[in-house]
């Protein structure tokens, strides 16, 4: 089996929001990384170029495809920020929280494990931490560290 294209980099996660444009996208994504920190108690790595991913897992699927990824993330695109929530997508307990808290998050929109918001004054910022810990616990049960 072929190697995920998105890997872990040697980029410091730090260096990287203090380049994104333009400032209010950067200052939006110090907030998301400070979330992110406090709500996982992990240190951020760079997936690829543009993801900042906190904590990662192991699996295999009933394909048998190998998979290495982050729990959860986040990247400051230009358009919107992708924030990369898997727990809903694979645990229904979290997917039933989800859909709950999403009612009550803001402007948002969502696609199959991702949550894309295009800045964080659109949004309740509770709302989102909550989501946050949620998702991770739901990958903490899901996909328990070795």
């Amino acid at each position: 089996m072929s190697e995920a294209k998105t890997q872990i980099t040697k980029v410091d996660p730090v260096d990287f929001i203090a380049a994104v444009e333009p400032q209010s996208k950067r200052k939006d994504a110090e907030v998301l990384d400070a979330i992110f920190r406090r709500v996982t108690g992990e240190a951020p790595k760079m997936w690829g170029p543009t993801i900042i991913g906190y904590g990662e897992y192991r699996t295999t699927y009933a394909s048998g495809r190998n998979v290495h990824w982050m729990r959860a993330g986040f990247s400051p695109r230009k358009a919107k920020h992708s924030l990369y929530l898997m727990g809903g997508y694979c645990d229904d307990i979290a997917a039933e929280k989800r859909e709950t808290l999403l009612k009550k998050l803001g402007k948002h929109s969502t696609g199959k494990s991702c949550l894309y918001i295009n800045k964080l004054a659109d949004i309740d910022l509770k709302v989102l931490e909550e989501m946050i810990a949620a998702d991770w616990e739901a990958m903490q049960r899901v996909y328990p560290a070795d």
